[in-house]
């Protein structure tokens, strides 16, 4: 029993043997008269509101500590015991308001409750405008998957680089964490590259949807990086010359099946692969690989999608095989039927699937 508590006549009685309604009625009333003033109240005085209600609303019905809670959560100067008492109930509909919004609970408050309660006290943590590293290290290592996607949601808070590492480990695996973090201001380069690495291609395609155009072109160049460090070690084929090369084929309205023909058959590999790329929409670099892979398949599919003469695919088929190496006829004659039977509806979906990739 508080020395605040005993200079109100009978108050100490009904905390001691009032019902729950009683001292809620009792704590209502006193919180009130803090409320009409409260902007106005000293220190000292703010400290008697605090012993007396202390004491009255552990012990007062739910739907009162509901109500002070509401209340105390959003005045800057509440009595900081009572709100720390709150923060503390068991109940969230009681600590749920003080933990979301109430400026009196600091950073060492909000630590030693997220570490001793449920996963609904820190849920509603990550709903306060601004967070620490110091908060936001406690609720990404002991926070589920929604108090780590809403913590990651939340634009005031703040992520130490360790918690940024954790939750980009977690987003492997959570596709709307990832487009969580992906929509972040403080997102560094590093950690959207190591965020993109490990993230499955429909997950960056909808996140290049919904960022900003900065971010946008933020994620085109860490996916360029993230495919060349992909590629095997080794001599890497310069396109360059070639890309200039189609370029100005197509600005100059003749870059067709007659052009690529003609580069198949002098075994041009890079003009043959450009015109390819620039005709059939696929990336460069994806293309490259599919068609350096030990099947000619792809080839088929792209002869198919783009129309083109049997004449063509033969003899980008034979590119494929290199100068040093001849196709037996039966060889030929098994990759000619299968063109022919290939459905375009097929080789359209195969194809749409390649536009859409990143990297292989």
């Amino acid at each position: 029993m508080t020395v605040a508590t005993s200079l109100i006549p009978g108050l100490d009685d009904i905390v001691k043997r009032g019902d729950p309604r009683r001292r809620g009625e009792i704590a209502r009333a006193i919180a009130q008269l803090f409320l009409q003033d409260a902007e106005k109240l000293r220190p000292e005085l703010i400290d008697l509101f605090d012993n007396l209600l202390i004491d009255l609303v552990p012990h007062a019905e739910l739907a009162s500590r509901v109500d002070l809670a509401e209340r105390f959560s959003r005045l800057n100067n509440a009595p900081p015991h009572l709100v720390n008492q709150l923060a503390r109930e068991n109940e969230i509909m009681v600590a749920g308001p003080v933990l979301r919004r109430s400026p009196v609970l600091d950073d060492a408050a909000l630590v030693e409750i997220a570490r001793l309660k449920g996963q609904g006290h820190l849920l509603a943590m990550t709903e306060r405008p601004a967070l620490s590293p110091v908060v936001t290290d406690v609720l990404v290592e002991c926070g589920d998957r929604d108090v780590v996607r809403r913590a990651a949601g939340n634009a005031g808070a703040a992520f130490s680089p360790g918690s940024y590492s954790e939750m980009i480990k977690r987003a492997a695996q959570d596709g709307v964490l990832t487009l969580r973090i992906g929509q972040r201001n403080d997102l560094s380069g590093e950690h959207l590259k190591l965020l993109l690495d490990g993230t499955l291609d429909v997950i960056r395609r909808r996140l290049s949807s919904v960022v900003n155009p900065a971010r946008k072109a933020e994620i085109k160049r860490a996916m360029a990086a993230i495919e060349e460090a992909a590629l095997p070690p080794g001599p890497r084929r310069d396109f360059s010359g070639a890309q200039r090369t189609v370029l100005a084929l197509y600005r100059g309205g003749h870059l067709g099946e007659s052009a690529l023909l003609g580069f198949a058959k002098a075994h041009k590999y890079e003009e043959s692969i450009a015109s390819l790329s620039a005709m059939s929409g696929v990336r460069l670099s994806i293309l490259d690989r599919l068609i350096a892979g030990d099947r000619y398949d792809p080839l088929l599919i792209l002869g198919r999608v783009l129309n083109l003469g049997w004449p063509t695919v033969r003899a980008l088929i034979l590119l494929w095989y290199g100068p040093q190496r001849t196709p037996a006829d039966a060889d030929i004659e098994a990759a000619r039927v299968n063109f022919t039977r290939l459905m375009p509806t097929t080789a359209e979906r195969v194809v749409n699937f390649w536009r859409n990739r990143r990297t292989i």
